[in-house]
């Protein structure tokens, strides 16, 4: 689907009533940075008892169409608002979304309580009192606890690790060797890993053992020692499996991966690529996974079209992907779930905070939601071939589907389904949409040599 550009929001997939005429255009001159207009420290503090407010009250309301297409375009203008430093106004129209906004309504007005925090921050300077109130982040515990929710109601997550795992099964047994060699780039809390084990060891017997060495890199020592400690516990069911774990911190000048003969190696880029700040970066490390000679690369990422320097680019689109994210978790929990809650305010919520205030932290990056075209562009000029997805792994994605829908009838070819899988290029990639947006996008490669 093409992305509208800021002045289209009315068409916002988002449950709200269609049939809209479309806001006229308007020139804004953005103010320079230098002249920066800094919130008056008590009218922020007045704003922060609203959103207090907001909080704790326990609304459950669903808002009916008008209500959710005026809370979006509260948000649009707070948004030009904030791109052009105008605090007085941005103050004003955020007092109003607090006023109207619940973390316990429905999509519309979850997500723009999300929104209406990212904003509220990018507005303050980072020596502002209220900045950490705003961006501080849940706990490693509640991080976790929310991803794993997230990962057991939503085929979101489980879509990318089984597409992946099953383009380098084939690519194993295509091969024929009896040793395979993951290099995950970015293993996170390694779930994707279990269901690979899984399926390796239904090929191995206790005479002719199957060898799986992951090299995993992390965002720090401790979150991979847990990683590995999780998934050598889970190995030791396999006994027919050899398991090896080599672990490596993101970035560290130390960090060597060895690689041995006779082994299938194939990487992993799950949601690599889009935590890389600049184009150089990614281009990089794609010659880098291109001088192993890998007989399979899996690259999945978010998808859509966004330029990061422009904020109210990144907002909008932002805007779509998330908006579609909450609007899908209708499908997965019920409205008074603390499951939900808790998926939405400790790991979307922080993603939300992240994508439009990137540039004011630099421990985090900006998502790029980056059309598929633009990513097998990449990919063929690093010298990479795209490789057909197989039958099973479409039909493994509309299983999950329909294992994974509670809410909403899945129609694979209807108009009104809720999740959807969607194949592309001509079989060269596959997808998962809520609706008619489409999440993420899935495609496997291999040398060109």
């Amino acid at each position: 689907m093409d992305i509208m550009d800021h002045e289209d929001f009315l068409t916002l997939k988002l449950s709200l009533t269609p049939g809209h005429d479309r806001e006229g255009k308007r020139k804004r001159t953005r103010t320079p940075s230098s002249a920066h207009e800094v919130p008056e420290e008590g009218k922020v503090f007045a704003l922060l008892q609203t959103r207090e407010t907001m909080l704790k009250t326990d609304h459950k309301k669903r808002s009916n169409g008008g209500e959710g297409l005026h809370l979006i375009h509260s948000l649009l203008v707070a948004a030009a608002s904030v791109n052009e430093n105008h605090a007085a106004s941005a103050l004003e129209n955020l007092a109003e979304l607090y006023r109207s906004v619940s973390l316990r309504g429905d999509s519309v007005q979850r997500v723009a309580a999300y929104f209406a925090d990212a904003l509220l921050a990018h507005l303050l300077t980072r020596k502002s009192p209220f900045y950490d109130a705003i961006m501080k982040g849940p706990s490693p515990e509640e991080e976790f606890l929310a991803f794993t929710s997230l990962y057991k109601v939503s085929p979101f997550y489980q879509f990318a690790h089984f597409t992946a795992n099953q383009a380098i099964i084939e690519a194993f047994e295509r091969e024929g060797s009896r040793a395979l060699h993951v290099l995950d780039f970015d293993v996170s809390y390694g779930f994707q890993w279990p269901s690979l084990m899984q399926s390796l060891s239904e090929n191995a017997t206790a005479t002719n053992k199957i060898s799986l060495k992951l090299t995993a890199f992390g965002r720090n020592m401790e979150e991979i020692q847990e990683t590995e400690s999780r998934l050598v516990s889970f190995a030791k069911g396999f006994p027919n499996l050899i398991f090896e774990f080599h672990g490596l911190v993101r970035g560290s000048k130390n960090a060597k991966v060895r690689t041995r003969k006779n082994e299938t190696i194939a990487i992993n880029l799950v949601f690599h690529l889009t935590s890389l700040k600049t184009l150089s970066k990614i281009s990089e490390t794609l010659s880098y996974v291109y001088s192993l000679n890998p007989s399979i690369v899996v690259l999945v990422e978010h998808e859509g079209k966004c330029s990061s320097n422009k904020f109210l680019s990144r907002f909008i689109e932002s805007l779509h992907q998330f908006a579609a994210m909450f609007d899908s978790l209708d499908d997965c929990l019920p409205l008074e779930s603390g499951e939900r809650l808790s998926i939405e305010r400790d790991h979307l919520g922080r993603e939300i905070r992240s994508a439009i205030n990137y540039d004011r932290d630099d421990g985090e990056s900006c998502p790029r939601f980056e059309k598929m075209e633009t990513w097998n562009g990449r990919m063929e000029r690093r010298g990479f071939v795209g490789v057909e997805q197989s039958c099973r792994a479409v039909m493994q994605a509309k299983l999950l589907l329909k294992i994974r829908s509670h809410c909403c009838p899945v129609k694979y070819d209807g108009e009104n389904g809720g999740f959807r899988v969607f194949e592309r290029e001509n079989g060269k990639a596959i997808s998962l949409g809520w609706q008619d947006r489409i999440l993420i996008t899935a495609s496997s490669w291999c040398s060109g040599v």
